[in-house]
């Protein structure tokens, strides 16, 4: 689905606050909410300008944090996509980050997307996730493994449950609380 669970967002928001980065991506992005709450979040005061007489939106060429994002459904683009990211490319993620350079984002985030990968290429994804970072990449995917299918849109069919070794195996050391999802660290400073 386009959106996530709900009491995971301020667990990943927290987190991605704290970092203070000053670049994302945000693949898988769903209909924007994680690049609307990371916009709103972590550029806050540069978002507008307030005078003693006047309060005007800032021009996004004046935003101090680059927010991209990838997303392989182009029905989940609302007007949310245009106001919250900086970049937005339209395709298959595993298409999309070989072309992106290495080390270019202080945080990652792959937030329910995972599952729709089968494994291999899940591997392959989290891989390209770490290589276009320089600082963490965060993942979160369902504890269980759910049956999905969406004869709409099959990239929303779940192919595949990960646990938390599957995720230390490749490098996912901190663990965020949570009950419904794994959501999983990998720093890559």
């Amino acid at each position: 689905m386009p959106f996530s669970y709900s009491n995971q967002i301020s667990t990943i928001i927290g987190f991605s606050e704290q970092q203070k980065p000053a670049a994302v991506l945000d693949v898988g992005t769903g209909m924007g909410q994680y690049g609307f709450l990371l916009r709103t979040n972590l550029e806050n005061v540069n978002l507008f300008e307030i005078g003693d007489t006047e309060a005007r939106q800032r021009d996004k060429k004046d935003w101090k944090i680059i927010i991209d994002g990838i997303e392989g459904f182009a029905g989940y683009i609302t007007p949310v996509h245009e106001y919250s990211y900086n970049n937005l490319m339209i395709g298959d993620a595993l298409e999309l980050l070989p072309t992106l350079s290495g080390r270019s984002y202080d945080l990652v985030l792959a937030i329910d997307i995972l599952e729709h990968f089968d494994k291999e290429e899940g591997y392959v994804f989290l891989q390209e996730c770490q290589r276009v970072c320089r600082g963490f990449v965060l993942v979160s995917t369902p504890r269980e493994f759910i049956e999905q299918e969406i004869p709409a849109n099959p990239l929303e069919n779940h192919r595949s449950h990960w646990t938390e070794n599957d995720l230390k195996h490749l490098g996912f050391n901190t663990f965020l609380p949570d009950t419904l999802s794994l959501i999983a660290i990998s720093n890559r400073q």
